[in-house]
């Protein structure tokens, strides 16, 4: 029986107007089901994860929908087992050949007003949960044969521009983000031997997103964001140069990836 790939996506919100929910569920999970994958979606919100599962199939592709209370270690790895029981509606084998932890927690405040809940929940979003879901998903990639382009799978992690550099109410973002890029790096290292492709994304700008327009100044600024590509990421084109990772051999695999739009200040 032939097989065909399978991507799981954790975190999919509507999107925020920075960079830790890089790639909503109506271009990421639209791209990839575009070029033949199977799209597992986990986050957080049952109805809304059914909406967005629910819009790849009546566009004609596969999705299915696996909602979790939180990012814990053991509500990721209870998913999993969840996910690699789930019957698909077409008979092809299923195999998980490529994950992106879109997962994020935003936590901007002048350091001595962060609280434990705070520090917590950054945390858990890019430590333990970003740990439990890498766990899950190279144990799957171990089990796949070599592919034609060299690889048994890729995973992406998306950071931020926190991720390399720290400012005056990221002391708790940041932590986590840099974190999260460590994470990536040390499973390039470890698992490349072992031709599995571990990337990290930095997102650096804002996003054209429902949430990105509501927080606009006014609408002037709204229309800019809409109408001027300079000066926004757009999610389809993020979601696009993912699945450029997906699609790198084993000759050129790029470990870090940074994305802002052209007229971005840096």
């Amino acid at each position: 029986m032939s097989a065909r790939p399978v991507i799981v996506i954790a975190g999919i919100g509507n999107g925020s107007a920075w960079a830790w929910h890089s790639c909503r569920p109506f271009d990421c999970r639209r791209v990839f089901s575009r070029a033949g994958y199977r799209v597992a979606l986990i986050a957080r919100g049952a109805d809304r994860l059914k909406k967005a599962s629910d819009e790849v199939n009546q566009a004609g592709g596969e999705a299915a929908a696996f909602p979790l209370e939180s990012y814990t270690y053991k509500s990721l790895t209870d998913v999993f087992a969840t996910i690699k029981a789930h019957k698909w509606s077409t008979p092809d084998k299923a195999e998980i050949r490529a994950a992106l932890w879109n997962a994020g927690a935003g936590v901007w405040k002048p350091f001595l007003d962060v609280t434990e809940e705070d520090l917590q929940l950054t945390l858990d979003t890019n430590v333990t949960g970003a740990f439990a879901f890498a766990h899950q998903v190279i144990q799957e990639f171990k089990s796949n044969e070599v592919d034609a382009i060299g690889k048994r799978g890729t995973l992406i992690f998306t950071g931020a521009t926190a991720s390399i550099r720290g400012n005056v109410t990221t002391s708790a973002f940041a932590a986590g983000k840099f974190a999260l890029r460590a994470l990536s790096q040390s499973l390039n290292k470890e698992f490349g031997k072992q031709n599995i492709h571990v990337a990290h994304s930095i997102i650096d700008g804002g996003i054209l997103t429902d949430r990105g327009l509501e927080r606009a100044a006014d609408e002037a600024a709204r229309q800019r964001l809409k109408e001027n590509a300079n000066v926004r990421l757009d999610p389809e084109s993020i979601a696009k140069s993912y699945l450029y990772l997906a699609n790198q051999d084993n000759s050129a695999w790029t470990w870090e990836l940074d994305l802002r739009p052209a007229h971005e200040k840096w």
